[in-house]
């Protein structure tokens, strides 16, 4: 059994049912469901005898070591956290106490649990920790992608919690000698995004009619990662990937937040077309955020060259099939917009209009 952290959010939920597909392998599910877990991403698999689920917060370290003895996993893989950096400038506490506090919980609680196990099953174990592009900080549009390498400079509580929760990681591999593989990923997309963030928000918002906010200039590059690409990174790096390295993943691809909206508005347009005409029409400039990065991009060539994985999606593929997905889904994105989501998107959009 592998044991999946935060497994009911975005990316937990697509690895998931992805491993399910590309595995006979069970997997358990811990996550204390917060407002960007949803369980019905998962509804499908509750008859599947693979599939075991508990709830419960990664800080809760006496539920850990119960979980720990009874499942026995011979792999964790470490998704659950806080990722919203929006939400991070007006929360950070919460940031620090799931990113690092409960970071470090998880690790005490599989560093006791690695301990007692013989020295096959020790050797074998894997902690695999997914991280972000974010602590490498912002680039200028001439610098060299950021490698494995590239001094941490992260400039947002989340991000910052993220690079705190790296350097623990890190210790635990170097002093107690825990076979610790870590990911950085880029930002992903795709199936069962909680619309919170630019690609998911785009699209719900414009099968609404509503405004859609692009921050500052729109100018702002990011790369951008089809989340089934992640999923089997994720699987290459647990099966190949070597304890106390580092690996970048991403989908090859630099997009400003324009051309990302735009493309998505002239999907739209072919797939859903408008009475009134083209959705580009309610794109809107909004005050920035503080501190908003201007450039990640990320240098992917050490796990294409070692473990000979390259992501199987263009930005344009992997862009169309989540249009259409979330087209064919409209009553996954109703259901997840809540009263509290809808306050949320009004403090933190709107308000900048």
């Amino acid at each position: 059994m592998i044991l999946v952290t935060g497994g009911a959010g975005f990316i937990g939920g697509n690895f998931i049912r992805d491993w399910l597909k590309n595995s006979t392998e069970s997997v358990l599910n811990v996550d204390k469901l917060t407002y960007a877990g949803n369980f019905r991403t998962l509804q499908s698999l509750e008859d599947n005898p693979l599939y075991r689920f508990a709830r419960v917060d990664i800080i809760d370290r006496p539920e850990l070591d119960i979980l720990f003895e009874r499942y026995a996993p011979r792999a964790v893989i470490h998704l659950a956290a806080e990722s919203h950096v929006d939400r991070s400038i007006y929360s950070p506490a919460v940031f620090v106490q799931t990113n690092v506090v409960g970071t470090f919980t998880l690790l005490e609680a599989v560093r006791s649990y690695w301990s007692h196990l013989d020295n096959v099953a020790k050797t074998t174990f894997r902690f695999l920790h997914i991280s972000t592009d974010e602590v490498f900080g912002s680039l200028s549009p001439g610098d060299p992608q950021c490698c494995e390498m590239t001094p941490y400079a992260p400039n947002s509580p989340y991000s910052a919690t993220k690079a705190a929760s790296d350097h623990i990681v890190r210790s635990y591999h170097h002093t107690y000698g825990l076979p610790i593989v870590t990911i950085h990923c880029s930002n992903n997309y795709g199936p069962y995004h909680f619309p919170e963030k630019l690609i998911p928000l785009t699209i719900a918002r414009a099968l609404a009619g509503e405004p859609l906010p692009v921050y500052g200039d729109g100018q702002n590059v990011r790369t951008w990662l089809y989340v089934l690409d992640h999923c089997s990174a994720i699987r290459t790096v647990l099966s190949s990937g070597i304890p106390g390295q580092t690996y970048n993943v991403g989908g090859l691809n630099e997009k400003t937040n324009i051309e990302v909206v735009q493309a998505i508005c002239d999907l739209l347009d072919v797939l859903n077309p408008r009475a009134s005409g083209s959705y580009r029409k309610l794109i809107v400039f909004v005050r920035d955020r503080p501190g908003h990065d201007r450039r990640y991009a990320i240098n992917t060539r050490k796990i294409q060259k070692e473990l000979g994985w390259k992501p199987a999606e263009t930005f344009e593929s992997g862009l169309q099939k989540t249009v259409q997905w979330y087209l064919d889904n409209q009553d996954w994105i109703n259901e997840v917009q809540s009263s509290e989501y809808r306050k949320w998107v009004e403090f933190n959009y709107m308000q900048r209009a």
